[in-house]
């Protein structure tokens, strides 16, 4: 199928809302207080002309998605994209052509395509901010076979849920990572 056919089967931004069951929430609570930087806005705004559209892989319970797609949907706004959700596990022939590292089905993956459905670019699945934090959080895990690594895990996760929630300054740093892969991709 092509980018195109893949926009096609997308949901809009509002059925892919309406169908969250677990961070629909915390997304829109990200959504409702991230104000777009104002030093950004004439990037986005330029980039109206361009008439781009983003096919978004996600799933309502993927952290790294309830951070990130808020703020994607804040920059569709001032950059007029329109926005197609598929769910990862359900278009796995899609996801599959945009592994992370060459292995792994992370999300979200933005996908910015031309009118002609052509790729122009593609980001994710984390500000490389979100990735050192992560890392860092990993770091302090017991080994894998020690008995408390699953409880110390889920621990781990939750902490990290609670900061993406709480810490504007990864929100800036999505928006900034979004921003500089488009820069280097669109030449603007």
């Amino acid at each position: 199928m092509t980018l195109n056919g893949w926009f096609k089967k997308g949901m809009t931004t509002q059925e892919y809302i309406d169908s969250m069951q677990v961070n629909r929430e915390e997304m829109m609570g990200i959504y409702d207080r991230f104000p777009l930087p104002e030093e950004a806005r004439p990037f986005y705004e330029g980039l109206r002309e361009k008439g781009l559209r983003v096919i978004v892989l996600t799933a309502d319970w993927c952290g790294d998605a309830m951070l990130c797609v808020p703020i994607l949907m804040r920059l569709a706004e001032a950059a007029g994209f329109e926005l197609r959700f598929l769910i990862r596990d359900e278009n796995l022939e899609l996801m599959d052509q945009y592994l992370t590292n060459g292995k792994s089905r992370s999300i979200p993956i933005f996908i910015f395509i031309d009118a002609d459905g052509e790729e122009r670019a593609v980001w994710g699945p984390r500000a490389p901010e979100v990735q050192k934090l992560i890392e860092e959080m990993r770091a302090s895990l017991p080994p894998k076979d020690d008995p408390l690594f699953e409880e110390k895990q889920r621990e781990m996760y939750r902490s990290f849920k609670r900061r993406l929630l709480e810490d504007r300054s990864l929100w800036d740093a999505v928006e900034r990572s979004i921003r500089s892969r488009l820069q280097e991709k669109l030449g603007r």
